[in-house]
């Protein structure tokens, strides 16, 4: 079960890189892009989380929180990737190549 705390990690310096992009960007439609990439990122967060927490533990309390927590981090994946998308595809619309 090493792959769920690589993925913990990896997600968390993935959210972190890009809640400071957000501050050093200009631009308020790149900035929302890389919200929805933040978002998402924290999703993946929450759901390596939850399902770590449920299979170190195996416990009944455990596995409630964890369905709670991964309930969380499932619409906040999605949401996150419907952001992405949405604001990558009006910023190739702005500024076509």
């Amino acid at each position: 079960m090493v792959i769920f705390p690589i993925l913990i990690i990896i997600s968390a310096v993935f959210y972190i890189y890009y809640k400071v992009a957000i501050l050093r960007e200009k631009s308020t439609l790149t900035q929302k892009y890389f919200n929805g990439r933040a978002r998402s990122c924290l999703g993946a967060f929450l759901i390596a989380f939850a399902i770590n927490q449920y299979a170190l533990l195996l416990t009944q309390i455990s596995l409630f929180v964890g369905l709670v927590i991964f309930a969380f981090g499932v619409l906040q994946l999605v949401r996150g990737l419907k952001e992405a998308r949405h604001y990558q595809k009006e910023w190739r619309r702005l500024y076509p190549q």
